[in-house]
C-alpha cells in the first residue's frame, strides 16, 4: 500500500510518499519560519496564503522524488484538523482534487493523530503505549490504545510548552521560532540562579501548566537592572526555564505511568512526540525518568516530531488498512479531539 500525505495545519507546507512497509519514499517540508519571523509568531493569513502559493509544487516534488505516478498511489491522506482552518482547507481541498482525478480514496487525518502513530512509523512500537504529545499547539498525555483509541491522562490547562518557549525567547530578545533558540543559549546559563516556580508539581493527577513559569521569567526581566539584560542573565534565564520545563515535564508522565500500567500492567513504553521532543534535553530528563520506572522511551528522529507529510501518510496508511476512509464531502475540523469523552480543555483539540 502506498499514500500520500499532505499537511497543513499550521506553518508548514508539507507532503510525502510512504509505503505501508515504513518506506518513506518522500517527504518535503517548505518551511514558513522567515515569512512569519518579523511577527514573532503563526499570523494564520500568512501561512494560508502560503500553503495556497506552494502545496501544488510541494506535492509534485514529492511524488517526483518517490518516482511514482498518481496511479500509483492507494490512497491520497490529508490533515483534517486540528489547526489554523485556513491551512487546514487548502490541504484538505488539494487532497480531495486529487483523490477525485485520480479516483482514489481521500482519507481525513487528525494532525494529532498523526504524531500519536508516528513512532509506528519509525519504531514499530506495538499498542498500548503512553505517548506524551508535546509541542506549540498542544500539550497531552494519552494512553494509545489502538488506531482511532486514545484515553487521555492530562492536558495543559493555560499554555502548551512549545508555546512557552516561543514566548519565554520573545522577552529575552532571542526571536522566532523560541523552542531552539532557548535550548541553545540554556548551554551556557546556570539552572539553579534564579528562582522559577514548577506549576502543579505537587497536585494529583497529569494535568500541566505553564503560565505561571512564563509569568515567573517575566517578572525575573523586570526586576533586573532596567536596559540591562546582559548575555548571562539570558543564558541563566534560559536555562533555568528548560530546567523548570524538565522537572514538570518529568513528574507529570512520572504520575501518568502509574495511571497508564492500572490500565494496562503490561505496558513498557512512553512515546514522545511533537516539535518540542527534538529538544536534547529534556530527552535526557525523561530518558531518566523512563530507566527508573522501568519504561522504554521511543522518540521519532526529529524530522518526524515536527509537522510534517510522512506522519499524516502514515496515519492514513493505519487507517485505510482498517478499512476507514472519508467521502468528499468530508468538513475541515479547528478543533478535533483524540478522546472525545475527556473533559473540554485547551490545547487538547477541543474548545476550551
Amino acid at each position: 500500500m502506498i499514500v500520500l500525505g499532505i499537511e497543513t495545519s499550521c506553518d508548514e507546507t508539507a507532503a510525502a510518499v510512504v509505503c505501508d512497509d515504513r518506506t518513506i519514499l518522500s517527504n518535503r517540508v517548505l518551511s514558513q519560519i522567515e515569512e512569519h519571523r518579523p511577527y514573532g509568531g503563526v499570523v494564520p493569513e500568512v501561512a494560508a496564503r502560503s500553503h495556497l502559493d506552494h502545496l501544488d509544487t510541494i506535492v509534485k516534488d514529492a511524488m517526483a522524488e518517490a518516482g511514482l505516478d498518481y496511479d500509483a498511489l492507494d490512497a491520497i491522506a490529508a490533515t483534517g484538523g486540528p489547526g489554523l482552518i485556513g491551512g487546514v482547507m487548502v490541504g484538505v481541498m488539494a487532497a480531495k482534487g486529487i483523490a477525485l482525478t485520480t479516483e482514489r480514496p481521500f482519507v481525513a487525518v487528525n494532525h494529532l493523530e498523526a504524531h500519536a502513530l508516528s513512532a509506528r512509523l519509525s519504531d514499530d512500537i506495538a499498542f498500548p503505549y503512553l505517548l506524551l504529545l508535546v509541542s506549540g499547539g498542544h500539550c497531552q498525555l494519552l494512553c494509545v490504545e489502538g488506531v482511532g483509541a486514545y484515553r487521555r491522562l492530562g492536558t495543559t490547562i493555560d499554555d502548551a510548552l512549545g508555546e512557552a518557549f516561543d514566548k519565554t525567547a520573545k522577552m529575552l530578545g532571542l526571536g522566532y521560532p523560541g523552542g531552539p533558540a532557548v535550548e541553545q543559549t540554556a548551554l551556557g546559563g546556570d539552572p539553579e540562579r534564579f528562582a522559577l516556580p514548577r506549576p502543579m508539581i505537587r497536585q494529583a493527577g497529569c494535568n500541566f501548566s505553564f503560565s505561571g513559569l512564563k509569568t515567573s521569567v517575566r517578572q525575573t526581566v523586570e526586576k533586573l537592572p532596567p536596559g540591562k539584560l546582559l548575555d548571562q542573565d539570558v543564558a541563566d534565564l534560559c536555562a533555568g526555564f528548560q530546567a523548570a520545563a524538565g522537572d514538570v515535564l518529568a513528574n507529570r508522565c512520572r504520575h501518568a505511568i502509574v495511571e497508564f500500567r492500572k490500565l494496562h500492567p503490561q505496558g513498557n513504553t512512553l512515546v514522545v512526540a511533537g516539535g518540542v521532543a527534538a529538544n536534547a534535553y529534556l530527552r535526557n530528563r525523561l530518558q531518566a525518568l523512563c530507566e527508573g520506572e522501568e519504561m522504554k522511551l521511543a522518540i521519532p528522529p526529529q524530522h518526524l516530531c515536527t509537522d510534517n507529510g510522512a506522519m499524516v501518510a502514515w496515519a492514513g496508511i493505519e487507517r485505510f488498512r482498517l478499512g476507514r476512509s472519508d467521502g468528499l464531502d468530508f468538513s475541515p475540523r479547528p478543533r478535533w479531539p483524540l478522546d472525545p469523552n475527556a473533559p473540554t480543555a485547551a490545547f487538547a483539540g477541543v474548545k476550551a
